[in-house]
């Protein structure tokens, strides 16, 4: 019996992909060099706050009451640290607040949650509901599969859609308002940091006190 199948990358002629390194095309001791100049004791300040801004930590508090938790939009008005005042639009599922970051602002906000994965997605926008580009990218893990512990680990991304830069939207917005939520953009990192804090301190303190993680207002 013949093994049919093509090599790996074999649709790919010789040297079509620039910069792609592999074991085939740059030894160890070829890429070692390559690897230490990634690793820099400064970065450019563009390679941390471009595209992307990600968070993580980890949080002693049961994985699946944590998914939980996170699952139900009303848990924002805890830890994060400016929204405030959630009701349920008629549309069943979106959800309307103040964003206390902008003057007399708006956000509306619709969960997307996977209980197998444990993903929680927040789809938001400033001032209109029509159309909720904000993406929030949060994740569950069980600590027990990657650090052998108890508890939990958070992973939180968010990507820079380029309404950051212009809104769109403008004719929705309050008249007197000075800021857009892209004028933070530089700062999500801390932000979200300090957020991920929060719920790090409420999850831990409920925990610990044998209180469930989605208290009973929630429920």
């Amino acid at each position: 019996m013949t093994n049919s199948a093509l090599p790996a990358l074999s649709d790919i002629p010789d040297a079509a992909v620039p910069g792609l390194l592999r074991i085939e095309n740059s030894d160890r001791e070829a890429t070692t060099p390559i690897i230490l100049d990634m690793l820099r004791s400064v970065y450019p300040h563009d390679q941390i706050f471009g595209d992307f801004c990600p968070v993580q930590g980890f949080i002693d508090a049961p994985p699946r009451e944590l998914y939980e938790y996170l699952a139900d939009t009303r848990c924002l008005e805890e830890w994060t640290y400016s929204l405030r005042g959630f009701t349920e639009t008629e549309e069943p599922g979106l959800w309307v607040s103040h964003d206390r970051l902008g003057d007399s602002t708006r956000i509306y906000t619709r969960t997307v949650a996977n209980p197998d994965a444990m993903t929680v997605d927040y789809h938001c926008a400033w001032d209109q509901s029509d159309h909720l580009w904000m993406i929030y990218l949060m994740r569950v893990v069980d600590a027990q599969v990657v650090f052998d512990k108890p508890g939990s680990v958070v992973l939180w991304t968010n990507c820079h859609h380029p309404f950051y830069d212009r809104n769109p939207y403008q004719d929705t917005a309050p008249d007197k308002r000075k800021v857009w939520v892209g004028d933070f953009w530089e700062m999500f990192s801390a932000g979200h940091q300090l957020e991920l804090d929060n719920l790090k301190a409420i999850a831990e303190y409920r925990a610990a006190h044998g209180l469930p993680i989605k208290p009973d207002w929630m429920k």
